[in-house]
């Protein structure tokens, strides 16, 4: 896995041709078990490297999209699954846990839950201080730039961008880091405003 901007984050990924993107997985390493977001298949090295540093308690999945190699890792790892309750009834995996909005996941790890993007309620995850893990809605095809689903993928356009307005005040927000493309390191909050500011004009 590589090393992220704190030394409790780590990231590894899978090329996906057909967007020329990557996607992501991320892993965040805590005293009480590391947790895996949207993870996707890991190499022996990845896995290797990810044992090493303890046992993982949760694999949250932000949206019905993203499932990636949830299901095979939480065998593996021995891991419990998270996943949207707003998709509870049509999810296509079990879960032992269905997230709501505000509440945290483990202490320090807290849930947003996203209105209009193409599935219901998806997830968004704030670390405290400066750091928010995105699914699909928010986005990076470039590097140093954030964007959002097109509209197409959208379910609904004014409420999509009333959740980027709450993402975007998020005090001390810095570093984004997305489910697709690349993640953004500094300026996160500068770049959600923007996105919202667009989306609203729409």
């Amino acid at each position: 896995m590589k090393a992220l901007h704190r030394p409790d984050l780590y990231t590894w990924a899978g090329f996906d041709a057909e967007r020329n993107v990557d996607f992501n997985g991320y892993a965040w390493v805590r005293p009480g078990g590391s947790v895996l977001i949207d993870p996707m298949p890991m190499s022996t090295h990845d896995l290797d490297h990810l044992v090493s540093l303890g046992p993982t308690r949760w694999i949250v999945i932000t949206n019905s999209d993203h499932t990636r190699a949830a299901a095979s890792l939480a065998r593996i790892l021995g891991a419990e699954l998270a996943g949207p309750a707003a998709e509870q009834e049509t999810f296509p995996l079990p879960c032992r846990r269905w997230l709501q909005d505000g509440e945290e996941v483990v202490p320090g790890m807290r849930v947003l839950a996203l209105d209009g993007s193409k599935t219901p309620g998806e997830l968004a995850l704030w670390l405290d201080p400066d750091t928010l893990i995105t699914g699909d809605l928010v986005r990076a095809h470039r590097a140093g730039s954030l964007m959002v689903l097109p509209d197409g993928k959208l379910k609904d356009r004014p409420a999509a961008a009333r959740s980027l307005k709450r993402l975007a005040a998020l005090e001390g927000l810095e570093t984004v880091l997305v489910g697709d493309g690349w993640p953004l390191f500094g300026g996160g909050r500068g770049e959600l405003e923007r996105l919202a500011a667009a989306l609203g004009q729409g």
